[in-house]
């Protein structure tokens, strides 16, 4: 079984994987079923989604009808305007067949602009808050990608008390040095506020570019087989107290759950730097 730890100060506790419902953005439903039958194993019980992750949301709908109480469920919207935000989780009630969310988060909020919408006058904050405050949601939360995201989040939660962050989070990415200290920032203030941490993009290998894109995980290359994906799934998961969110493709979930499940240890920066070397790695974002 995958080991569990408090979510924040949610009370909630979460395996510390997570499973990413991007990769059911193209599933049918049988498709769904097998993914989310083979989270039950492993004890997961948190699942990330989002009303733009295509089928995602629809396919989990008739699971939460039979297991809502099995399941943390965490939604999303790129609204950034109170109207929008509102009809988008609407829209996530509807297709997860759910009275409430546990988590709902303000999704790739990274960019000056659109941060000063959302959190501004009429923006998707007074969303959240109303929604909250009317239990359609028990919490909320901030997502990111990019260079950026871990200043941006340490900016939103200056703003505002947020119950959790997502960010990137993988060995190379560590290796840009700006990057490492607004990160090592983010999760001392995340530390101190009890917020929850969570990461993404563990087995990015490399962005596509002009390789055909064989895996459904959107803009970066994975990594493919076991023992590169133990080692940087461990790798993300030497990262005390936080939360791994799976990558978006159905054909590799089945070794992200293995390699988590058999966490045990971070394995040593030595290992690291030669897969980075041997497999081509390189940093998705610049």
């Amino acid at each position: 079984m995958i080991p569990k730890h408090h979510f924040g100060q949610t009370g909630h506790m979460s395996t510390r994987l997570i499973f990413g419902a991007y990769a059911l953005s193209k599933a049918t439903q049988a498709d769904a079923d097998r993914a989310l039958e083979m989270l039950l194993p492993y004890g997961v019980n948190h699942i990330d989604t989002a009303p733009m992750y295509g089928n995602a949301e629809k396919c989990i709908g008739p699971w939460m009808e039979k297991h809502r109480r099995d399941f943390f469920i965490a939604t999303k919207t790129r609204k950034r305007a109170y109207k929008g935000a509102w009809d988008d989780l609407q829209r996530s009630l509807d297709h997860l067949r759910v009275d409430y969310v546990d988590l709902w988060q303000m999704h790739g909020l990274t960019g000056p602009a659109g941060w000063e919408r959302a959190l501004g006058s009429g923006g998707t904050l007074e969303a959240f808050v109303e929604a909250r405050d009317k239990g359609l949601v028990r919490f909320l939360g901030v997502t990111g990608h990019g260079i950026k995201a871990p200043a941006m989040h340490l900016k939103s939660l200056e703003r505002f008390d947020f119950d959790s962050v997502l960010v990137p989070y993988n060995y190379s990415l560590m290796q840009n040095s700006r990057y490492a200290a607004d990160f090592e920032v983010l999760v001392t203030l995340c530390r101190e506020r009890r917020a929850a941490i969570q990461t993404i993009k563990s087995i990015a290998r490399r962005p596509w570019e002009d390789r055909p894109k064989t895996y459904n995980t959107y803009f970066y290359e994975p990594l493919v087989t076991q023992d590169a994906i133990d080692r940087a799934t461990h790798w993300a998961l030497g990262l005390p107290d936080s939360f791994l969110i799976t990558a978006g493709d159905l054909q590799l979930l089945p070794k992200i759950l293995d390699a988590a499940n058999r966490f045990e240890a971070r394995p040593p920066d030595t290992e690291m730097a030669a897969d980075t070397a041997k497999l081509a790695i390189r940093p998705i974002f610049s």
